[in-house]
């Protein structure tokens, strides 16, 4: 009876103590949880919000792109940049003599050999070989995405100066042959396209900033040269350049921010994937 009577007491006494016991095993496992749990899980929003940040970013400069794009067009078509266009394209001309290009006589030969970087012969050429690189890497689909974006923006161009079906400028001699409407500029749309694209693909294997930063550089100013060159020949308004710089950047940002949302869903493979 004396043990019995004892075991009651004793358990009621170590009741209270088991369940301290717990608590602060609970306490300490809380506080464990305070002090990494929410910082693990706030590194994992930061490498998932830096990578939907970035595709957001290209989302509100395609939508600037686009709308900036409408904006000239319709001001192109109400006539609005007229005066603009002549002012801008004489400014490139012999003073006093519209017919002559500004500069010495070889310069011209130059301007001609610059605007066949922008012609489709070229960048064909060049796309070629950059999707045959990406295949011997082992990245058939970035190739293919690049294939795409080049084809795609032909197309888009071709479909564009359908659409609009601008004159050529009458205002000084064309320098080279041309066959197709004004608006936009092809070279400077395709340009902008292809360099950018390939530009944005090589900076991204690079370690170095300022290897990216000359990388880009570059791809920028073939753009701009590209499309100045058209000016100087005579074969574009400085409106339709202009145009063809916004829709190539705004096709190249779209390509590459679609190439982005696929490989953060996995649906490029991991020897695919992009640099």
């Amino acid at each position: 009876m004396a043990v019995a009577a004892h075991a009651p007491g004793a358990c009621g006494r170590s009741r209270p103590r088991a369940s301290r016991i717990l608590d602060i095993a609970e306490g300490a496992h809380v506080r464990h949880g305070r002090d990494h749990r929410p910082l693990h899980l706030w590194r994992l929003l930061t490498r998932l919000g830096r990578r939907e940040l970035a595709l957001l970013l290209r989302v509100l400069l395609v939508a600037s792109a686009l709308w900036a794009f409408a904006t000239l067009a319709n001001a192109m078509v109400a006539g609005e940049t007229r005066a603009f266009d002549r002012a801008v394209l004489l400014v490139m001309r012999a003073p006093g003599a519209p017919a002559e290009p500004w500069g010495p006589r070889w310069l011209l030969e130059v301007v001609r050999d610059y605007t066949a970087l922008g012609s489709v012969g070229i960048l064909t050429l060049m796309t070629l070989a950059v999707s045959g690189f990406l295949l011997l890497q082992g990245k058939p689909r970035v190739a293919v995405m690049v294939v795409i974006t080049v084809a795609g923006g032909m197309l888009l161009s071709t479909l564009l100066k359908r659409s609009f079906d601008r004159p050529r400028p009458d205002l000084v001699p064309h320098s080279v042959v041309v066959h197709t409407a004004s608006f936009p500029s092809g070279h400077a749309m395709m340009a902008a396209v292809v360099y950018l694209t390939l530009g944005a693909l090589l900076a991204r294997v690079q370690s170095q900033r300022r290897l990216k930063a000359y990388i880009l550089t570059l791809a920028v100013g073939l753009t701009v040269l590209v499309g100045l060159s058209r000016l100087y020949l005579g074969v574009h308004w400085p409106t339709d350049v202009l145009a063809g710089w916004i829709a190539g950047a705004a096709w190249a940002l779209l390509a590459w921010g679609v190439a982005m949302w696929l490989q953060l869903h996995g649906d490029l493979e991991r020897g695919d994937r992009l640099p």
